[in-house]
């Protein structure tokens, strides 16, 4: 399931294997509620909280918003907005996909 890219130097076989059990945990869920409960046991509030701030950073750089700008309005460092667009226009593509199919 994994993209076919060459891995980072430091991953190595069980990290390949625990990520695509992951994403195949979440292919097979399809009910919002379900995907709630599922982040909420896998994750904690602090990691949710990361994963929700990249993604409205995200959501600022794709509308053009300056990265100070995004930095003062969602709390995120500058080396997380920069970190985060760098993964919007050159990464595996998930940002821009989630973005397109809603809001975000």
């Amino acid at each position: 399931m994994t993209s076919g890219k060459v891995p980072a130097a430091d991953a190595h076989d069980e990290t390949l294997q625990r990520f695509d059990e992951l994403v195949a945990a979440f292919v097979h869920l399809d009910d919002s509620a379900v995907v709630a409960a599922f982040l909420r046991d896998l994750c904690t509030t602090a990691e949710l909280d990361a994963m929700g701030q990249r993604l409205t950073v995200a959501r600022l750089v794709g509308d053009g918003v300056p990265y100070q700008e995004i930095s003062r309005r969602t709390g995120a460092s500058t080396a997380t907005v920069t970190r985060v667009a760098h993964w919007l226009n050159y990464g595996e593509g998930g940002y821009r996909a989630v973005l397109q199919r809603g809001r975000g």
